[in-house]
């Protein structure tokens, strides 16, 4: 009964530590969860702050293009009309 009862205490003790094992692991998993979860919401914020940052360039560097190509019409509309008047 005594060899029993220790090898009852023993496996008692086993699951305790490992119960103790796997709370700790979930913990750090949880943990981790949060920690990769916070990293991707950074950078999305980076990569929203960028695309904005983008949008502005390309407004910025659209304004000489289409002044430029305005440009171009207006000379060319005005050697067009020389070569009908010509």
């Amino acid at each position: 009964m005594r060899k029993g009862n220790n090898k009852a205490e023993e496996d008692l003790d086993s699951l305790k530590t490992d119960y103790k094992k796997l709370r700790l692991s979930i913990r750090t998993v949880g943990l981790d969860t949060r920690v990769r979860e916070d990293a991707l919401k950074r950078d999305l914020l980076e990569s929203q702050n960028e695309k904005v940052g983008l949008r502005a360039q390309v407004a910025e560097l659209e304004r000489p293009l289409r002044q430029y190509c305005s440009r171009n019409s207006a000379i060319e509309l005005k050697a067009s009309l020389n070569k009908i008047e010509g």
